[in-house]
């Protein structure tokens, strides 16, 4: 995508969303730090563009435009972290002859901050994910996946707090459940917990004891099920309090924009995904007034 183009088509999709009680107006006056969040999710070891001859995805996609991208947001503002949630691997021939290895690679050229694990991240054991992980210079995060019994335990981290031109921003992952979707013979002795009450868990922790300004979850739950008593990131907003925005995975879903979800307590947060096979990157700009409140504007760009 040309610059001037993507310039031009992430302007028309820009939306400014109020949080934290915050008036719209009192942006331009209080603005004083900024933080931009970029995601994918389920890139599924797509590393090439698509062929002109695909069908529904021609020219779309591809890590080294990605990587372009990434770069000229950083450059606009160094305050950038880039998150990933999850189904990494599984997809093309890439994963098929290496394993995880170039995915993984990759994501560390491109200065990955963190990522979640997905169902898909399994698919060649247990075993086969811990072999990966010399190559992946971005920490691992699931706080709903126990590996205590597994030789994956102290490779994964339930949360990291970064501090960002002073803001601290806690990250925390959730994954879903693997009975039904994954061999038992692949995860093991990985301990799925109730992903509603780690949230809640983590998420205070990170809030009333780390004081952290910004929250985020990257969650491989999936948006939305018709069965609603089914973990969602939709019914993860509901049930939770500090969050303030859920980068999501395993749906697939396009969104044009970020969803706006009343949490627990009724403030709006942000729920966000951006399909699949790393055709979009998310980006989503938190602004910080003296008092560490925050509005956001969410921006979904086609790479």
């Amino acid at each position: 995508m040309k610059r001037r183009q993507f310039i031009h088509e992430a302007g028309a999709a820009a939306t400014l969303l109020g949080l934290g009680g915050l008036s719209l107006g009192s942006c331009s006056s209080a603005m004083k730090k900024h933080i931009t969040i970029l995601h994918t999710n389920d890139v599924h070891s797509h590393i090439d563009t698509f062929p002109a001859s695909h069908s529904r995805y021609a020219n779309l996609g591809g890590v080294a435009r990605r990587a372009s991208l990434v770069a000229s947001i950083r450059k606009e503002n160094p305050n950038t972290l880039l998150l990933d949630a999850g189904d990494i691997f599984q997809g093309t021939p890439y994963f098929n002859f290496y394993g995880g290895e170039l995915e993984f690679k990759l994501m560390s050229m491109l200065k990955y901050d963190a990522a979640t694990i997905g169902n898909h991240d399994f698919d060649n054991g247990i075993d086969g994910l811990l072999a990966q992980m010399p190559h992946a210079n971005f920490q691992l995060l699931s706080a709903n996946y126990d590996f205590k019994n597994t030789i994956m335990d102290g490779h994964v981290q339930a949360y990291k707090i970064f501090e960002v031109d002073d803001i601290k921003i806690g990250v925390y992952g959730l994954g879903i459940e693997l009975e039904g979707l994954v061999t038992k013979k692949l995860y093991m002795e990985t301990e799925y917990l109730d992903p509603f009450e780690v949230a809640q868990d983590t998420e205070t922790n990170l809030k009333e004891y780390h004081n952290c300004d910004l929250i985020i979850c990257l969650s491989h739950l999936g948006y939305d099920y018709q069965n609603k008593k089914k973990p969602s990131d939709l019914n993860l907003a509901q049930h939770t309090r500090h969050t303030d925005l859920i980068i999501g995975g395993h749906t697939h879903t396009f969104l044009d924009k970020p969803t706006v979800v009343p949490n627990k307590d009724g403030r709006n947060i942000l729920v966000n995904q951006v399909g699949c096979f790393g055709i979009n990157l998310g980006r989503i700009d938190f602004y910080f007034d003296g008092a560490k409140n925050q509005l956001s504007k969410g921006v979904s760009i086609t790479v």
